[in-house]
């Protein structure tokens, strides 16, 4: 058992929720106006379905190498630093894209990097923190995150303004805080030594993960498969509120709901975190968060032109997502044996990453082929079964 006074607010953790603001706050400009730059460059909503879905895609293959290698390394730390330097600098190069397909190159290798760095910081943050605030140190680094996501389309709005809605200047400027994230992890991270590091194979070390863990992986996949990519989100509100806005009013109004989605985002983060920290099982946290995923898809269902119910349901997707994330990561953290987690990390990502390539294709596939309504019904029947699974998930013998 951890000491009840230990500590769990640390330079690791501080390092790593600076890392998380800098780092979003880089590629959440460039998200918040990636739909308006596609749409000026002659590229609907199947591209940006596909190049969502496939950057995903590619980035579950790095997450779940990624996961295995960094059980295997001397120090996770370089490892997840090249991961943010890289993924800066992919964001970066959507100001040289003339055609839809370079836009996917660039926001491949962005998420490449970010498959790479991902179990290497979960695993020096879960290693530096005890057991009993795994929901705090996730939730901040959450809310950390969300800060930045926040100051990302704040500031895309405001550099449209100063420069004349020129997409290609916004994209260059993400370069700046993409490397200040680079230079937050490296300086403050701490890596805590290990004496020994597994030598089992891939495949050993996928099936030593433990069988609780495993059911919850079924139950995130179910319910991954539904949660589309946000930046849908936007695309949808844009399109909602054009007839009676316009469009460049309705773009505007999109990058705003937007702000307000990742605001309702960092405040649960935390929230969620914590909770899961103080409740008997930390599965009821994690499924209510499922369940409020399913309302949202509902109230998409009504391809609502009102800016009122947009803004709720922006609110309630913000608030799942919030919830979401911490609880997936503190429930893994609970479930597997430390010198398992860099595995552990890299199969939850890589399921979760799995299912948002799955996801971002359904959703634009049945949105292009169909209607909104039978695109989010989808979403909401794999959410509700994602919940249902959680609350069966036993996690103590």
């Amino acid at each position: 058992m951890p000491e009840p006074k230990q500590s769990w607010l640390n330079r690791t953790v501080l390092g790593v929720g600076l890392t998380s603001l800098f780092s979003d706050w880089s590629h959440e400009t460039a998200t918040a106006v990636l739909p308006a730059f596609l749409a000026a460059i002659g590229a609907g909503p199947a591209w940006l379905g596909a190049i969502e879905g496939i950057a995903d895609g590619l980035s579950s293959f790095a997450k779940l190498a990624a996961g295995y290698y960094t059980d295997q390394l001397k120090r996770r730390k370089p490892l997840a630093v090249f991961g943010y330097a890289f993924t800066a600098l992919c964001t970066a190069s959507f100001a040289l894209a003339s055609h839809a397909y370079q836009v996917l190159l660039g926001r491949a290798g962005a998420w490449l990097g970010r498959g790479v760095r991902s179990p290497a910081r979960k695993a020096l943050l879960a290693a530096d923190v005890p057991p009993n605030a795994y929901g705090r140190a996730f939730g901040l680094e959450r809310l950390m995150d969300t800060l930045g996501a926040i100051a990302g389309p704040l500031c895309a709005l405001w550099l449209l303004e100063a420069t004349g809605h020129s997409y290609r200047k916004v994209f260059f400027w993400t370069l700046l805080p993409g490397l200040v994230a680079v230079a937050s992890f490296w300086l403050l991270v701490r890596e805590r030594p290990v004496t020994a590091r597994s030598h089992r194979s891939f495949f050993l070390g996928l099936k030593a993960l433990p069988i609780p863990f495993r059911r919850l992986l079924l139950g995130v996949g179910i319910f991954g498969a539904g949660d589309f990519s946000h930046s849908l989100l936007i695309l949808y509100a844009s399109r909602m509120l054009a007839p009676s806005h316009g469009l460049a009013r309705a773009a505007s109004l999109a990058v705003g709901l937007y702000t307000l989605h990742n605001i309702f985002y960092a405040g649960s983060a935390y929230l969620s975190g914590w909770l899961g920290d103080h409740v008997p099982q930390r599965k009821f946290v994690l499924a209510a968060g499922y369940a409020l995923a399913g309302i949202t898809a509902i109230l998409l269902c009504t391809g609502t032109h009102s800016l009122w119910l947009l803004a709720l349901i922006f609110a309630l997707a913000g608030l799942y997502i919030g919830t979401e994330e911490p609880l997936e990561d503190s429930l893994s953290a609970e479930l597997v044996p430390h010198e398992q987690h860099g595995m552990a990390f890299g199969t939850l990502a890589a399921v979760n990453a799995a299912g948002d390539f799955v996801s971002s294709l359904l959703v634009g596939f049945l949105w292009s082929a169909f209607n909104v309504q039978i695109a989010f019904a989808a979403s909401a029947i794999l959410f509700f079964s994602g919940a249902a699974l959680i609350l069966r998930l036993r996690t103590h013998p």
